[in-house]
């Protein structure tokens, strides 16, 4: 069972999801509950991607590095209450250049089809997360996001940001205002890359 943070999440996204694959990258942001970063979800027109092989790019953890990018560290962490292949536990590092290295603990879902598309979808495992260790990066307060594939459209959505205490007051307004900037930059970055290694699959 998928936890409500996501599947509320990918309410929240489902909302600004077009009838039609745009013409361009489109973009959306939105802010929610009074959080330091606004969610954002990019959707792109990819001829000829195949939603299964997308959907199955995305669980499987243990190859995201070198497929997308600032993901140093990927790994599946074998937990009975997550039992692949609709559901994986795994560790994830990322490296983001000028701003540092972040991680956390998450937990990836299979959520089925919604509005015609293919949709799986992660959510944060708070007590893992907390239980890190500092000095190996900053650590999650919470991170949600969700994919979305439909036949030759791909869309990535997320929402994160690092606890307030793992970093200065420079750090945290660039991973806050500053991630909101980025975002679109992010988003289709990554959804171009999981759309090639889809595509090699």
């Amino acid at each position: 069972m998928a936890e409500n943070e996501v599947v509320q999440f990918l309410e929240r996204v489902l909302k600004h999801a077009p009838a039609s694959p745009p013409p361009q990258f489109q973009l959306s942001t939105w802010a929610h509950a009074g959080r330091p970063t606004e969610e954002a979800f990019g959707i792109l027109a990819i001829p000829g991607l195949d939603p299964q092989k997308a959907i199955d790019a995305v669980m499987d953890v243990d190859h995201y590095v070198g497929k997308l990018d600032h993901v140093a560290v990927c790994r599946s962490i074998t937990d009975p209450r997550y039992s692949p292949p609709d559901h994986v536990r795994f560790y994830q590092r990322l490296d983001v250049p000028l701003l540092g290295t972040i991680h956390h603990e998450l937990v990836l879902h299979r959520l089925g089809t919604h509005k015609g598309f293919l949709v799986a979808g992660w959510d944060i495992l708070t007590p893992e997360t907390s239980a890190l260790s500092v000095k190996d990066g900053f650590r999650s307060d919470y991170s949600h996001g969700v994919w979305l594939a439909a036949p030759g459209v791909l869309g990535y959505a997320f929402g994160s940001a690092p606890k307030r205490e793992d970093v200065g007051f420079l750090k945290w307004k660039a991973l806050t205002s500053g991630a909101d900037v980025a975002a679109g930059r992010v988003l289709r970055a990554n959804i171009e890359g999981l759309a090639r290694w889809a595509a090699r699959r």
